[in-house]
């Protein structure tokens, strides 16, 4: 109940996992979201529902109080909202800003690109001059290990160059990585970025492969699996992200003066109180073991049409989380024979399959 957070996309996944441990760890929160129709709006209304937030209640740009935790408010709002979302942070005393909130998905960013800019560019900026005339004293914000786009130097380290990034999706963030560094220098705005790594479990995304894959066997479908299932991904239980995130809200960048552009740190720290990190699991899994999990969870085989590899996506991501715990002792612990488990006794609960 001390300092009061601010959490963009509470109603999403990683955003609502957060928001929940954050409560029941008694801090002072508000989220927000705009609960767009991206994917099916009812898991979105089920996650606050979880929160005591109720849909009937919901109205634009309203404040809500939670009817489970008292130290709870949510508004529906979209981030380039400017006007709304300046009286938002002027008349809270708002500290801390978890930024979550984003378009995302790689597939879809080639059918919907200005849905990227609008959220991921246009409103970012909101979050960022906000963060700036309102004196925050921490930003956090969502990046991706999409920003690692064409590098295959295993396994993803912070300090690897990013400058070739394969999807629309994955230049937005790697821009939100620029314009955050831009602002923490020029206004001393500290400022964490996070890379996430292929984040999974209950409360999940449709659009994410795992929902996808499960969904179908269910309904006796056949999985596409692109790349003729060549594919290692670095899975990282949405418990041990939202774990890393409590970490380092209270861990403040500070300048690191004796950074150089010749240093072997000079993009992972700055001279600007700015700062990244990996949030991976740090062991990558072959897509086909991860589908051969989901089947043993859910007692049946699966159908697989082996497909080519689609454009923006990446064969393989690796995490390399030496920084992380070194600075907040970030120690994933959930396996996949662990989480798709618990993944999918919620799947078939929240859609009784």
């Amino acid at each position: 109940m001390n300092k009061k957070i601010l959490v963009t996309g509470a109603a999403g996944f990683i955003g609502f996992h957060l928001v929940k441990l954050l409560l029941l760890k008694q801090n002072n929160v508000i989220g927000i979201d705009n609960i767009n129709d991206y994917y099916d709006v009812d898991l979105k209304i089920g996650r606050l529902k979880e929160l005591g937030i109720y849909s009937k209640k919901i109205n634009y740009n309203q404040s809500i109080n939670s009817e489970i935790f008292d130290h709870f408010k949510f508004i529906k709002i979209d981030l380039i909202d400017k006007e709304n979302i300046a009286k938002l942070f002027s008349k809270n005393n708002i500290k801390i800003v978890i930024n979550l909130a984003a378009q995302t998905g790689v597939r879809f960013s080639l059918v919907n690109p200005y849905a990227y800019t609008e959220s991921n560019v246009s409103g970012f900026l909101n979050i960022l001059e906000n963060c700036r005339n309102y004196k925050i004293e921490h930003l956090v914000f969502a990046s991706s290990s999409s920003v690692y786009g064409l590098n295959e130097t295993m396994p993803y380290s912070i300090n690897a160059n990013v400058d070739h990034p394969i999807s629309l999706y994955a230049a937005t963030k790697k821009a939100n990585e620029l314009m955050a560094h831009s602002y923490s220098y020029l206004f001393n705005l500290p400022v964490t970025g996070l890379r996430f790594f292929t984040v999974y479990g209950e409360w999940g995304r449709p659009d994410m492969s795992y929902f996808i894959f499960a969904k179908s066997i269910y309904e006796g479908k056949a999985l596409n699996v692109f790349n003729n299932g060549e594919m290692e991904r670095d899975f990282t239980y949405v418990e041990d992200v939202v774990k890393g995130i409590m970490h380092v809200k209270d861990i403040y960048p500070k300048k690191n003066y004796q950074w150089t552009s010749k240093s072997a740190e000079s993009l992972s720290t700055s001279i600007a109180p700015y700062k990244l990190y990996n949030l991976g699991n740090n062991k990558p899994v072959k897509l086909l073991d991860f589908i051969r999990e989901i089947e043993k969870a859910i007692g049946i085989k699966a159908n697989i049409n082996f497909l080519p590899i689609q454009p923006g996506d990446v064969v393989k991501t690796w995490a390399d989380i030496s920084e992380s715990e070194n600075a907040f002792n970030y120690k994933p612990e959930t396996t996949i024979d662990i989480g798709i488990p618990k993944f999918i006794n919620w799947f078939k609960k929240f859609y009784n399959y």
